[in-house]
């Protein structure tokens, strides 16, 4: 009889580690306050990226994929590997950080998609995956920009880093989840809404889905917007010192 082992724990034992590394021997010497954050952003680089490659060979690799097909054994590893990520980092969260209650209501309701992907209904991973890609695209240089931007005011190589990724990332991300994001979600939703999964996902948990994804979208718009107008008051703040010399 063959048996499938869960690589969950496997990969939570994975991030578990980086985190223990990067925070007592990566970044020993950085400040407590920022310690902690870096060592968040250590475990994001081990996430992020790979998984945008994981989920886009794992969406490839499926020949009938859609937005109501069965999720793969390929897609379902990638899940796990997302969950892993994700459960870690709440950890993180609640040790360090548990009265920034939108990034940890953000990584429970995040859990909650995956979860009921994974293990509840096992159909609409390529949505979910493709949904992972869009919000991770962007995950290296975000977790560049947040080690720089916590370490600019005492390390000049940081600061410089800050300025240069800064307008670049912001313009990437702008994009991502203020354009591509969206259509997305609106092609997932047009699916749901005429029926396309009635079968096989119950509404109650492609309507979540789809309120979680909006909400998140609508949350990372606020964010980089508020960025935007942060760098221009910041930018035009250095061009009149200039000007007043």
């Amino acid at each position: 009889m063959e048996t499938h082992l869960n690589p969950l724990p496997f990969f939570f034992s994975i991030f578990f580690t980086i985190y223990i590394i990067a925070y007592f021997l990566l970044f020993r010497n950085w400040s407590p306050k920022v310690r902690p954050e870096a060592a968040s952003c250590a475990i994001s680089f081990a996430h992020g990226t790979p998984a945008v490659f994981l989920a886009s060979g794992a969406i490839l690799s499926d020949a009938g994929r859609g937005f109501a097909s069965p999720n793969s054994d390929l897609q379902n590893v990638v899940l796990d590997y997302s969950i892993a990520y994700f459960l870690m980092d709440l950890l993180h969260y609640l040790i360090f950080f548990p009265s920034d209650l939108l990034f940890i209501a953000h990584h429970l309701v995040t859990l909650f998609v995956f979860v009921t992907c994974r293990y509840l209904v096992s159909y609409g991973a390529y949505a979910i995956l493709v949904l992972l890609i869009l919000a991770e695209v962007t995950s290296f240089c975000q977790n560049v920009w947040t080690l720089a931007r916590a370490r600019r005011a005492d390390v000049e190589f940081a600061d410089r880093v800050y300025n240069i990724l800064s307008p670049p990332f912001y313009v990437l991300y702008s994009i991502v989840r203020g354009f591509v994001g969206p259509y997305f979600l609106y092609k997932m939703g047009e699916f749901f809404f005429n029926g396309g999964a009635e079968t096989v996902i119950p509404t109650w948990v492609w309507m979540s889905w789809i309120f979680v994804v909006a909400a998140a979208i609508s949350v990372s718009i606020l964010w980089i917007t508020n960025l935007w107008i942060e760098l221009y008051r910041e930018r035009s703040s250095k061009l009149e010192k200039k000007k007043g010399r």
